[in-house]
């Protein structure tokens, strides 16, 4: 029989095992997608972009990508462990250049939206801190303001001359890294095709290609 130094010792050995095996098991949670699962997910995002102006099979069009930046709130609802309904409300400001016809100067619009992204989100399984998406659906937007710069001349007001609604085609992905137990950082890109004609003149549609950085409490 074993003294009750020995059953003393046992038992320690036998608590500092359950310990240390629970402490395992909730590390091995941490890097897996149990850990991160949640039925709604609130962040903050700012995307820079490349926008530009698409005229369909004009030849007397020369066009210029311009760089502008989109700000605002994403959330993320759950439907099951891998898929996610997204959306969000974000103010997008989308420049470009354009010189329409061979007697024109370059012109350089500015169009500001307040826009509401909608569609799926698909999530892989988290591993080591990180999980990848891939998202596609559509963005419905509204017009805040519209200016455009001809040559050097000052900003003009487009008003009436700027279309008040834009609704795009967006597909895009990325990564998103496990900071902590309720915060996440999403980085990824994403491209975005605008149905409907921007400007009257010309009837121009617009395109950008956007680098998402979010940050998900």
């Amino acid at each position: 029989m074993m003294n009750p130094n020995q059953v003393r010792t046992k038992f320690l050995l036998i608590l500092l095992i359950s310990f240390f095996s629970v402490g395992l098991l909730k590390a091995q949670d941490y890097y897996e997608s149990k850990y991160s699962q949640k039925p709604v997910s609130l962040g903050i995002t700012f995307s820079p972009n490349l926008s530009w102006l698409r005229y369909g099979n004009r030849a007397d069009v020369e066009r210029k990508p311009k760089v502008g930046y989109g700000y605002g709130l994403l959330a993320d609802f759950a439907l099951s462990e891998n898929y996610y309904f997204s959306s969000g409300f974000i103010i997008n400001n989308l420049k470009s250049e354009a010189t329409v016809g061979a007697e024109q100067i370059p012109t350089t619009y500015d169009l500001q939206y307040m826009e509401i992204p909608f569609g799926l989100k698909l999530k892989s399984t988290q591993r080591y801190y990180r999980s990848y998406y891939g998202q596609f659906g559509f963005t419905g937007g509204i017009k805040l303001s519209g200016d455009k710069t001809e040559g050097q001349e000052e900003k003009e007001d487009l008003g009436s001359a700027a279309d008040i609604f834009r609704l795009g085609l967006q597909v895009g992905g990325g990564v998103e890294w496990q900071l902590d137990h309720n915060l996440k950082m999403m980085t990824g890109l994403s491209f975005n095709n605008g149905f409907m004609k921007v400007l009257d003149e010309g009837k121009p549609k617009s395109t950008y290609v956007a680098f998402n950085f979010a940050i998900f409490f």
